[in-house]
């Protein structure tokens, strides 16, 4: 019976009402008491399982025992891997092929000092140009033999008492010197003969030239300072890179390691 004294009437369960847009646990609370009195429980009952499966699943999450690491899984310090030393080096130096005869011609130079073709051409051009503003390029040396560089390693390194290793910080071993590719050159300025084969040399007006216009000329700087290859700085040094047998010469050999390439 409601308020009224009127006898209530069954729910219908076919036709929506408004309530069933409200949710759950609201609706529990409007509807008839005396019909639901028994769903608190259940409902309680519920949230009580509810919450007991999740601490179980906590609980055995924390409970359970960590796996040892194995070998695997244990944390290492890491370490840089070593390098393997490429086949075609030596003492740190790259192996070159030596340029043949039929390819070397005579560059401007009071020795005879000799180039590849391609090479001797730009070198000209380049002594030229400088000549033609005031800077006076010598060569102090070019295209060396195999048998040239023995002399240069073997017995230079008896006459000064030095090892192998001591020999090979200045002069590469016959075999892995750039000279022997008729690419590479000594340069030196002509007015200023004391700065020869020094790091002074930097300080010449030659070396500022060659530095602003030697890519003119493909010619680069094989040794600059604090270069990715940690050889020692030779601005003095300079190599034709001007077609492709000489590019692939040098920077072929270049990515087979970051040892220090030859002189």
């Amino acid at each position: 019976m409601n308020n009224a004294g009127l006898p209530e009437e069954s729910p219908q369960l076919s036709e929506p009402t408004p309530m069933d847009d409200i949710p759950v646990a609201v609706r529990e609370i409007t509807e008839n008491p005396k019909q639901n009195q028994w769903k608190p429980a259940i409902l309680l009952g519920g949230v009580v399982v509810g919450l007991g499966a999740i601490a179980f699943l906590i609980g055995g999450l924390l409970g359970k025992p960590a796996p040892e690491p194995s070998v695997s899984q244990s944390p290492a310090i890491s370490q840089p891997e070593a390098s393997p030393t490429p086949a075609n080096t030596l003492l740190g130096h790259f192996a070159y092929p030596e340029a043949p005869a039929s390819e070397l011609q005579t560059i401007p130079g009071e020795r005879g000092y000799q180039l590849r073709k391609a090479a001797a051409k730009k070198y000209r051009q380049m002594v030229t140009a400088a000549r033609n503003e005031g800077i006076n390029l010598v060569t102090i040396s070019a295209f060396r033999s195999v048998a040239d560089q023995k002399h240069l390693f073997f017995d230079v390194k008896a006459e000064r008492g030095q090892d192998a290793r001591e020999r090979a910080e200045v002069s590469a071993p016959p075999g892995y010197s750039e000279h022997h590719t008729g690419y590479a050159l000594d340069i030196g300025d002509g007015n200023l003969p004391a700065t020869n084969l020094n790091p002074k040399f930097e300080k010449t007006a030659a070396f500022k030239w060659l530095q602003k216009n030697a890519a003119r000329f493909s010619f680069e700087m094989s040794f600059p300072r604090n270069n990715p290859q940690g050889v020692s700085y030779e601005p003095w040094h300079w190599r034709f890179v001007g077609d492709q047998q000489s590019l692939e010469t040098f920077y072929k050999a270049k990515n087979l390691s970051s040892s220090r390439p030859a002189k």
